[in-house]
């Protein structure tokens, strides 16, 4: 899973014009993330999708948590933003590295010509 991924984001970025082998290191860490995020994604699943849990203190009250697993993929989700926006695999980020496209000049009108020029051109 891990590979796919990563040749899966790879690709991405060079569609995107934004690849370079520098990142490998950043790439590798967001995949890692990735993977994390997708297997928390089905421990979470297979808990039926449980957000709090029953936490007893040292005092011995008893209170309402959010489940462990949940606050982490909240981390992790703050995590892979940040480096989506590094990679340029979001919209916002991409927005603010692409190349503007060149704007395509209208036609110039064809200049009337003068007298003289239509005079010589004629008796050619």
């Amino acid at each position: 899973m891990k590979k796919q991924l990563r040749e899966t984001v790879i690709e991405n970025m060079k569609h995107l014009g934004v690849y370079r082998e520098d990142f490998e290191h950043t790439i590798d860490v967001y995949v890692d993330m990735l993977v994390q995020y997708k297997m928390f994604e089905q421990q979470f699943a297979d808990s039926g999708y449980k957000l709090t849990d029953s936490h007893t203190n040292k005092a011995g009250a008893t209170n309402e948590r959010k489940a462990p697993i949940y606050m982490a993929m909240e981390a992790l989700r703050k995590d892979l933003a940040k480096y989506s926006d590094l990679l340029c695999l979001n919209p916002r980020a991409y927005e603010r590295v692409k190349k503007p496209e060149v704007p395509v000049r209208k036609k110039e009108e064809e200049k009337p010509k003068s007298k003289l020029i239509q005079a010589l051109s004629d008796s050619s």
